[in-house]
Formats: C-alpha cells, sequence, structure tokens
C-alpha cells in the first residue's frame, strides 16, 4: 500500500461553524497532524439514519435508529414481548433505574457542554476515556463471579473485551488528534473514570440489567455527538488526513476483534473505508451505534452470544466448510444458516 505524505495539517476544527463559506480557515491552537492520504479499501459502508429525539427527564429511552446494509444476526423475527432489544419488564423496578440512569447521564452531559462546548477533541478525549470504563468493570465482576463458581459467561466476557479494545483504539485517536494535550482535561477524565468504575461495579453486582443501560445511555450520548460532529464540520474533515492511530485499526488484517462487539451483526459484514479525518469520525460514529444495541440485548439475561459462535454452522453443515479467514464464505455460510 503507496501512502503519500504532505506538509501537516492542523488536527481540529473549532466548535462553532464558519459563517461565511469561502474558503475555511481552521481554528488555531491545536496539535498538527501528518498527512496522509490512502485509497479506497472496501466498498462496504454502513449507512445510518438518525432521529434526533432528546430524552427528557421524565421520558423513556429513545432509540438510535440504524438502517442496516448488512446482513442482521437474528435467527429469526421476533415479534412482540419475545423480542429481546425490547424490554418486555415494564414495572416499575424497571422504570425506575432507566429514571435514575437518565438523570444520572444527563447531569454529566450537562458537565460536559458547560467545559467543552467550544472544545471537540478534548471532549471526544474525555468521552472515549469514560465510555471504556465499563467493560473493564463488567469483566471484573464477571470474573469474580466465575472464580466464586456462580457464573460462567464466556461470551460475555469475550464480547466486552472487544468493546474495551474498540473504545481503545477510539482513545488513542483522540490522543493523536490532541485532545489530551491539556492536564487538565487528562486530570478531569481520568477523576470522572475512577469513580465510574466503581459504580459500575456496585451497580452491576446490584442490578446488570441497570449497569446495561446505563452504558446504553452513554453510548447512545456518544452516538449522538459524533453524528452532530459530523453533520457540522463534515466538508472541513474531508479535507483532513487520517490519523494513524485510525489507519492502524481500522485497516489491520486481523479484524476478529473488531467484529466480535458487533453482537447483531454477521461477523466481516462490515470493512471500514478510511481516505480522510471524515471516514474515520463516521466509523467511530458507527462503532458507538454497534455498542448501543449489544448493551441493548445485555438487558435481556444471557441474551448476549458472541458473533462467532455462528461459525458453528461449520460443524452441522458439510457445505458450509470455508477457510478460517474467508470472510465471504463465512458470510454466506451464516446467511445459509438464518434461512434454514
Amino acid at each position: 500500500m503507496v501512502v503519500a505524505c504532505t506538509p501537516p495539517l492542523p488536527a481540529a476544527l473549532s466548535a462553532k461553524p464558519a459563517a461565511v463559506p469561502s474558503p475555511p480557515r481552521p481554528a488555531p491552537g491545536f496539535l498538527p497532524l501528518r498527512a496522509r492520504r490512502l485509497g479506497p479499501v472496501a466498498t462496504w459502508r454502513r449507512r445510518f439514519r438518525v432521529e434526533a429525539i432528546k430524552t427528557q427527564q421524565e421520558k423513556q429511552q429513545t432509540e438510535v435508529p440504524v438502517e442496516d446494509s448488512f446482513p442482521a444476526r437474528e435467527a429469526a423475527p421476533m415479534d412482540g414481548a419475545d423480542d429481546p432489544m425490547v424490554p418486555s419488564d415494564e414495572s416499575w423496578v424497571v422504570k425506575l433505574e432507566q429514571s435514575i440512569n437518565i438523570f444520572l447521564t444527563d447531569s454529566v452531559i450537562m458537565v460536559l457542554d458547560g467545559v467543552y462546548h467550544d472544545r471537540n477533541y478534548a471532549r471526544f478525549f474525555v468521552l472515549e476515556t469514560i465510555a471504556r470504563v465499563p467493560y473493564f468493570a463488567f469483566i471484573s465482576v464477571l470474573h469474580l463471579y466465575e472464580t466464586f463458581g456462580w457464573w460462567r459467561r464466556a461470551d460475555y466476557i469475550k464480547v466486552h473485551f472487544a468493546e474495551s479494545w474498540n473504545e481503545l483504539h477510539h482513545l488513542l485517536i483522540m490522543e493523536e488528534l490532541g485532545g489530551n494535550s491539556l492536564w487538565i482535561d487528562r486530570f478531569l477524565a481520568r477523576f470522572m473514570a475512577f469513580f465510574y468504575y466503581f459504580m459500575t461495579v456496585g451497580m452491576y453486582m446490584l442490578s446488570p440489567r441497570m449497569a446495561y443501560h446505563f452504558s446504553e445511555c452513554v453510548e447512545r450520548h456518544a452516538y449522538s455527538t459524533y453524528d452532530k460532529f459530523l453533520k457540522l464540520h463534515g466538508e472541513e474533515l474531508k479535507r483532513l488526513p487520517a490519523p494513524e492511530a485510525a489507519l492502524n485499526y481500522y485497516l489491520n488484517e486481523d479484524l476478529y476483534l473488531f467484529d466480535e462487539f458487533q453482537t447483531a451483526r454477521v461477523p466481516c459484514s462490515r470493512r471500514p473505508k478510511i481516505d480522510n479525518l471524515y471516514d474515520v469520525f463516521v466509523n467511530i460514529r458507527d462503532d458507538e451505534a454497534e455498542h448501543c444495541k449489544t448493551m441493548k440485548a445485555c438487558q435481556t439475561h444471557g441474551n448476549l452470544q458472541s458473533p462467532h459462535s455462528t461459525q458453528n454452522c461449520l460443524e452441522t453443515d458439510t457445505e458450509c466448510v470455508t477457510p478460517e479467514n474467508d470472510c465471504e464464505g463465512i458470510v454466506d455460510c451464516v446467511k445459509k444458516s438464518l434461512t434454514k
């Protein structure tokens, strides 16, 4: 792969869109980013359709509508209360848990809006530092339960690790863009993450459903934040190069863990395209939507399943024998198994 390097360019944008459309000037005060150009590497693209409805304090959680371009992983369509993606338990306990989670999420959003209203990359750095903490907490509690012999949820541990691995690379991208350049931002992010970890551990031990819903709220906010950022600065982002951390992650030959956290999707069905900084943020936004769907599925006990477990069809269908890394063969195999 040939990579052409151009002179360093500014790597950040001001929070407010330029009043005059010609010609845009990047805001000062951000770290330079080494320019890279990369040709198209894949034709698959996710297309999202967002219905921007912000939750009010007494409103139930809203959905992140997503229009899938790839085969879904559900074995059969479900209706009514049997759909694991739709909470069937509408008891006062569930409503109380969700109300508390929405209140806590709105409180954190108010703080972030006040501190980072005009500093996008610093805000993203704080968001990504916080967003990966719940997965550490889930894995810690699951390991503890497994040690005591109470639970053994191997798929949960594997998926949550893949989610934390994805969020780690989001964080590396924001660091390369200069989001952690000020010590106060690093302090605030890590201070919040420290207490958030122990809060999530306690919440997860008390009610896994509540902990997963809270994480869903956080991921939904991350999705809407990136989506708004793309709509405001899309044209400017298309003229900026992709960070090296994004190229190393999204264009890696081994994307097993990338497929693993997308539990509602067939493995190998999503392969990102990275030509510029706009593509990077599109993929980060789409990652957050996949996290949101996974966290919602987890709220039904025992519903989570590793996406790669669909390869079990190879054991029962001799016509589905494919090489281990043959993505097209795996997708065809899964499609065939889902239509039986």
